[in-house]
């Protein structure tokens, strides 16, 4: 089976950047996937993806060796196993707020006598090789994501969960759970001492930690603070921006 080079990276310490995808391109996709990220993460709960485009979106990223991803809209086993089979290396599930909802997670990731995960791993075979049934166990990232104040209460038997390989914060929402205004990149002391609490309880149980994040200084700042797993903006807002520096500068001559 085709390695997962997110685990090479993190088994040697290193850092990942991850990519993000809103859009339901596969142009985009594959654009993106030629831009030096070593995964993207196709983005079926708040990115504007379904089914029949992630598909696609998968196929344009495998032109190169970047580790394909898919965060699910919730916990639904049905939608995991899909995208499993469609040839995500990995799944990041949101809200996951119990042992219990991870447990459910993971399983759902998992061939038995790991999980319940169901075997037809149709493109999923073509894309890691004819022995992915047999190893995939090993390969497929469980990546939860922590984003509420209940996860935080439960985060110790979250992260003791048997099978889960990174915790991924929702600054957005943990935020906002917590009484601080909905955002990323939160410098709020509240938020950092959380986010430290979050780190020291993940390196007991050797689980990678990841964040979203729109500000490259802010990302470098979570590499300062050990965690392997960075995402830095997604794909719409980076069209966004650029577009907008360019007619700015267009407008106000400036090259």
């Amino acid at each position: 089976m085709r390695k997962n080079n997110l685990k090479i990276i993190w088994a040697k310490g290193d850092v990942a950047i991850n990519g993000w995808l809103h859009i339901p391109s596969s142009w985009s996709a594959e654009v993106m996937a030629h831009q030096g990220f070593d995964s993207l993460t196709v983005d079926l709960q708040h990115g504007l993806v379904d089914y029949q485009a992630a598909v696609p979106m998968f196929q344009a990223i495998s032109t190169t060796d970047v580790v394909p991803l898919a965060r699910v809209p919730w916990l639904e086993p049905a939608i995991i196993m899909k995208l499993l089979d469609a040839g995500a290396y990995g799944i990041i599930c949101p809200m996951i707020n119990t042992r219990e909802e991870c447990e459910a997670f993971i399983g759902a990731c998992r061939y038995h006598p790991d999980g319940y995960r169901s075997l037809g791993p149709t493109r999923a075979r073509l894309y890691g090789g004819a022995d992915y049934s047999d190893h995939a166990n090993d390969e497929v990232l469980t990546i939860a994501m922590v984003e509420t104040a209940q996860a935080i209460d439960n985060l110790e038997e979250i992260v003791s969960t048997p099978g889960l390989d990174a915790v991924y914060i929702g600054p957005g929402d943990l935020s906002l759970t917590l009484g601080m205004k909905s955002r990323v990149d939160n410098t709020e002391p509240k938020f950092l001492e959380i986010l430290e609490t979050i780190i020291s309880t993940c390196r007991k149980y050797d689980v990678i930690v990841s964040i979203y994040t729109s500000d490259p200084s802010y990302a470098r700042d979570m590499i300062a603070r050990s965690l392997q797993f960075i995402t830095v903006m997604a794909d719409s807002y980076l069209l966004g921006n650029m577009a907008k520096q360019i007619v700015t500068a267009v407008r106000e001559g400036k090259a």
